[in-house]
């Protein structure tokens, strides 16, 4: 948890909606792990010891809440192993995997500092996937 999120309610965001724009780095152990802790068997990684793993649950990740003209949407830059384990308990696609997050409130304007000028060729093609 960090402290920027403390205080924030868990929430839960369908995975299908929530973009990851920076391409992760992967520890597939970690993942396998997560994806055993989902599951209802809490497996350790070397980043993680078992005392510390709730049977079934991953901690919430932070994701970045924009509102624009009535529509949501949500972006993340960390918690890449826990998408990963998230979407590999999806295998055969015929669910919408829910994740909880933190949602922390942002603008188009806070996302550049990320992203820079990119950010608006982004919320274009959104719409178009939404549009369809």
């Amino acid at each position: 948890m960090s402290i920027q999120t403390a205080n924030i309610k868990v929430s839960e965001v369908p995975l299908s909606q929530i973009r990851r724009p920076i391409p992760p780095v992967l520890d597939y152990q970690k993942i396998d792990a997560m994806v055993s802790t989902l599951n209802g068997v809490p497996m350790a990684s070397a980043t993680c010891p078992i005392e510390e793993i709730s049977s079934g649950e991953l901690p919430p990740i932070d994701v970045f809440r924009v509102r624009e003209e009535g529509k949501d949407y949500y972006f993340a830059f960390g918690g890449c192993h826990r998408f990963q384990a998230y979407d590999r308990i999806n295998t055969d696609g015929t669910k919408e995997v829910m994740v909880k997050c933190k949602l922390l409130p942002a603008t188009r304007k806070t996302l550049k500092l990320y992203l820079g000028g990119s950010v608006d060729e982004m919320f274009a093609d959104l719409d178009k996937e939404r549009e369809t």
